[in-house]
């Protein structure tokens, strides 16, 4: 298979299959709609912290990609998947550790997260009754990364539909058909989230079986998956982090301004979603190189890879450039709101060529197992970034922070990230061949 039809293979389903979950979220969100608008606020709360904890355990997906990539790259593919599985049960077992801690200090995160009065309890009642899907949603993450390892992503894909779809028919029968309120729209997504996670657990488990690969949990593998995880959630947490600021900032900048912000973030968020599945396709194929010892496929495939991530991001930029006036009519309908909304997403298709750069290698390094340099790097570009974004703060609210605030988001934070990835990529001691 020639390398444009690996990468389309691998980047095509991944892409879709990310859209699954924003399209679960917005499915939530139109129908608590229909319940009322504190019911709406609660929901937003409750989602925004399950969706934190899921986003800050990616790090079982990718480290999952990296190691059985690696060990399929080899010949080793019992070995990998022996690897897969017990990531799946290290996700579990996080999972649920976490869903028993977070239940108790429900009311307190919601609040800390701004829900109150009305809208407190509402929160609380989502977050709970969503938490039992968690651990699930937790093994779905590691059995994807496993499925990627293999070169597998229609799998995901089919997964992140069929659940999107459960999803959405058991809301409607729970909250309007049982009558169960905001509870029953968290239940649907805790129920459609098991079934999802219980489905790839066996579908693992029916590739491994026939291999005599160990299906038991094992604590040295689960110690690994961990060791080679905790890194990757290091990148994430420096990344979460900057997101945080940027919020922080664009919320004192009123409330047209912090609409606006909203608006572009999202443009930003669905853009990056086709960058980032450039990079998840990157994933599987340097760590597959690696795995067999060829370190100068590696580094063709990385020159190839970033000139179809960097053409995309230019391309992407360009038509948000275009198109700027009709996103902003299309999701406000406040003059002053659509105005700052064009100007910032001037921002957005300048720089996304950059970001395209930056997605790209950061699959590729997260590919090849590097992850402890990612940790460093995304520590790096955090204290480069916090400063510029809190000088924000200092100017005139409105359009004139924010636009300083999204270039430095855009130049600042990505261009640190571009400089301490492009660097790195630059040498060799990424490349680690064999196992």
């Amino acid at each position: 298979m020639s390398l444009t039809r690996r990468i389309l293979s691998l980047a095509v389903p991944a892409f879709a299959a990310l859209l699954a979950q924003p399209l679960m979220v917005l499915a939530d969100t139109w129908i608590v709609g229909r319940l009322g608008t504190v019911q709406l606020a609660g929901l937003g709360v409750g989602s925004g912290l399950l969706l934190t904890a899921v986003g800050l355990c990616i790090f079982l997906a990718y480290g999952s990609t990296s190691v059985v990539g690696r060990y399929v790259g080899a010949g080793e593919r019992r070995r990998g998947l022996e690897l897969g599985i017990q990531a799946m049960w290290l996700a579990f077992a996080i999972g649920a550790v976490v869903a028993a801690v977070m239940w108790p200090l429900a009311p307190w995160l919601c609040a800390a997260l701004g829900a109150t009065g009305d809208v407190l309890p509402h929160a609380v009642t989502y977050l709970r009754w969503s938490l039992p899907g968690l651990p699930f949603m937790l093994v779905t993450l590691a059995a994807t990364g496993t499925f990627r390892g293999f070169a597998d992503a229609r799998t995901p894909l089919a997964l992140s539909v069929s659940a999107a779809a459960a999803n959405f028919a058991l809301n409607v029968g729970f909250v309007f058909g049982l009558q169960l309120g905001i509870a029953g729209a968290a239940l649907g997504t805790a129920v459609a989230e098991t079934g999802m996670g219980l489905t790839a657990a066996w579908l693992v488990w029916r590739r491994a079986r026939p291999t005599g690969a160990r299906l038991a949990p094992h604590w040295g593998d689960m110690a690994m998956s961990l060791g080679i995880g905790f890194p990757l959630w290091l990148r994430t947490v420096t990344l979460r982090a900057a997101l945080l600021i940027t919020t922080y900032v664009a919320a004192r900048q009123g409330a047209e301004a912090l609409a606006a912000h909203v608006i572009a973030m999202n443009v930003w968020n669905l853009l990056a979603y086709a960058l980032d599945a450039l990079a998840i396709a990157g994933q599987t194929i340097i760590a597959t190189a690696l795995g067999a010892g060829d370190r100068s496929e590696a580094r063709h495939f990385t020159r190839v890879m970033t000139r179809w991530s960097v053409g995309a991001g230019a391309t992407l930029g360009l038509a948000a450039i275009v198109l700027r006036g009709p996103i902003a009519w299309l999701f406000s309908t406040d003059d002053a709101v659509r105005g700052i909304v064009a100007s910032l997403l001037l921002v957005v298709g300048a720089t996304l060529a950059l970001a395209g750069y930056v997605y790209l290698l950061d699959g590729v390094l997260i590919g090849a197992g590097d992850g402890a340099y990612l940790a460093k790097a995304g520590l790096i570009t955090l204290v480069v970034y916090a400063p510029l974004a809190l000088i924000a703060l200092l100017l005139p609210t409105g359009l004139p922070a924010l636009l300083w605030l999204w270039g430095s988001f855009t130049l600042g934070f990505m261009g640190a990230r571009a400089v301490t990835l492009g660097l790195r990529a630059r040498g060799d001691g990424w490349m680690k061949s064999g196992l």
